[in-house]
């Protein structure tokens, strides 16, 4: 016996659970949007070599992937909210593999196969056309499975809908900490030889086509998640040569490369990565120098951030700094850090710290990671980013330009996250969130973390998904690494989908006004106190169905125009 169902994106399918979601076998999309569904399938027996045939008009733009399975010892922490699928340590779904010859069914197991259509522009579409002359097309998506010799195992039939209207380019800043150190300790290469830009090429790529437009730009070792005392891999894009006592010379070669890797993969904005240690802004980062033809490291924790010494270095630096952004035309497009996640015991280090920086970069966007009101009340955070359990007195006080950020500590009262034991609803809402609060940018840290936390050590992400027990899995890192680049993750894929929903009420309220488009998703998923950052995890079905209003209401008001 084989049985199949066909399912969105938003299921999880677990291997050791009965199958209880409904079937889902249509779905709508707009030209040059990503669009995933699942064929889960199950089968008494072993089948040690299953085959994947898709056919369909789209057939060029389909790819599908195997959803594997993830150790988690740390699902949740010892207090989860009711937003959780399960909360047992065990195997999660998680990573998406090529499916390749060596896909087979387990007895008795449900495993579910991810179907991603990659929709191309409306103008591809038209030339090829594939976009029909009405304001909507339909494609039917045909996934059959067979075994070795070609029998019939099992089939899924998916309709998909695609209006006539291209998603627009997203307009949120969003930024996930990209840990180039990471990168090169999982892959043994040198830091920023010829492999590791290849790599560093193909994540960066990977990221933009997620939605990250915004890449943390290591300019000196980025002093995030460190143990006191404690070094990761020197990860420095500014070259820096020691002169004299307290003098020194820079070169931007290394920089000039990362921006122009960044620009070919469509990457327009930078984060210069923090110039004072996190939790404090006590201390230098981590920066290495050549003095005397030899590399040495000249700051770190044992440098005072208010020292003279550290002063003066970034009196040379900064002016320098500036000067090669105006050159290269980038002044709009950087955005710079004193301190991660100050704390009011931190306040007056904090604002020592940002005096320094203000000597120079004055007139540049600064923003930060934070929970507490008063560094923005005092002028010392231009643009916050409070975490989005801790958004409502930023809210209240009407602040513009306002992001937010999550990571493990928004961990329950029903705000969005995208840990493995959370339904992905709860990942998804995000995108509706962002639109009706008009947030500006969003933040997480942990696009590829593949270290235990403070970065004391190398992990297997294939194997340890919780940073050495530290945090829920799922926080750490949406993309694992493959052989020759990033696997992706269904979290991954999910919050693409989440921006995604985010760019098409965009669109919808350039048609016909945002308290229309709002209402929409209002009347869906709002519930009597409407959509909030603690609504919790939808569900699936209704956020399904706002999207397919959402794009039906676009069709509509190009139909009325024409």
């Amino acid at each position: 016996m084989f049985e199949t169902r066909c399912l969105s994106s938003l299921s999880k399918v677990f291997a050791d659970e009965a199958l209880t979601d409904a079937p889902v076998r249509e779905g709508s999309a707009l030209w040059g949007e990503t669009f995933s569904f699942q064929v889960a399938y199950r089968s008494e027996t072993l089948l040690p070599a299953l085959r994947i045939r898709a056919a369909s008009p789209l057939e060029p733009y389909i790819a599908v992937r195997a959803v594997g399975l993830s150790p988690s010892d740390l699902p949740a922490y010892s207090n989860p909210d009711e937003g959780y699928l399960r909360t047992t340590p065990g195997l999660y779904p998680d990573p998406l593999f090529p499916a390749g010859d060596d896909l087979r069914a387990l007895p008795k197991q449900w495993r579910s196969l991810w179907v991603t259509v990659t929709l191309p522009a409306l103008a591809e579409a038209e030339a090829s056309a594939l976009a029909g002359n009405g304001p909507e097309a339909a494609f039917p998506i045909e996934i059959v499975l067979t075994d070795a010799e070609g029998g019939e195992l099992g089939a899924e039939r998916f309709e998909l809908t695609v209006v006539r209207a291209e998603l627009p380019e997203q307009r949120l800043l969003h930024t996930e900490w990209f840990h180039a150190d990471c990168i090169a300790t999982r892959y043994g290469v040198e830091a920023f030889d010829e492999a590791h830009w290849r790599l560093l090429e193909t994540y960066l790529a990977n990221a933009y086509s997620h939605g990250i437009n915004m890449i943390l730009t290591p300019l000196f070792t980025p002093p995030l998640d460190t143990a006191i005392g404690g070094e990761r891999p020197t990860m420095q894009l500014v070259g820096v040569e020691e002169t004299g006592d307290g003098e020194y010379r820079f070169d931007f070669a290394r920089l000039d490369r990362w921006v122009a890797t960044c620009h070919r993969v469509g990457i327009r904005h930078f984060e210069m990565s923090h110039l004072f240690t996190q939790w404090g802004a006590k201390h230098a980062p981590k920066i290495v120098a050549v003095r005397d033809g030899v590399e040495k490291r000249i700051f770190g924790w044992d440098t005072e951030a208010a020292g003279e010494a550290y002063g003066r270095f970034l009196d040379q630096f900064l002016p320098a700094l500036v000067a090669y952004l105006k050159e290269n035309g980038l002044e709009k497009n950087v955005y710079f850090h004193v301190s991660d996640e100050p704390i009011p015991d931190n306040l007056e280090f904090y604002r020592a710290a940002k005096q320094v920086l203000m000597r120079h970069l004055d007139g540049f966007a600064f923003f930060e990671a934070l929970s507490d009101y008063s560094f923005y009340e005092q002028g010392l955070v231009p643009i916050p980013v409070p975490a989005n359990n801790h958004i409502e007195p930023f809210l209240a006080a009407g602040v513009e330009p306002l992001w937010t950020y999550y990571c493990c500590s928004q961990n329950r009262d029903g705000v969005a996250n995208r840990f493995f034991a959370m339904p992905s609803s709860r990942n998804r809402v995000l995108g509706v969130q962002l639109y009706k609060f008009r947030i500006a940018g969003f933040l997480q840290w942990g696009y590829n973390f593949w270290y235990s936390q403070y970065s004391k050590r190398e992990i297997d992400p294939f194997r340890v998904t919780d940073a050495g027990g530290a945090f829920p899995s799922g926080d750490a890192f949406v993309v694992y690494p493959g052989a020759d680049g990033p696997i992706d993750s269904i979290r991954w894929e999910v919050f693409r989908e989440a921006l995604q929903d985010l760019r098409a009420l965009e669109l919808l309220e350039s048609r016909i006004g945002r308290d229309a488009a709002l209402a929409i998703a209002e009347e869906e998923l709002g519930g009597e106190e409407g959509i909030s950052f603690r609504m919790g995890a939808p569900d699936p079905a209704r956020l399904l169905r706002a999207r397919q209003r959402v794009n039906g209401a676009i069709a509509s008001s190009y139909a009325t125009v024409k």
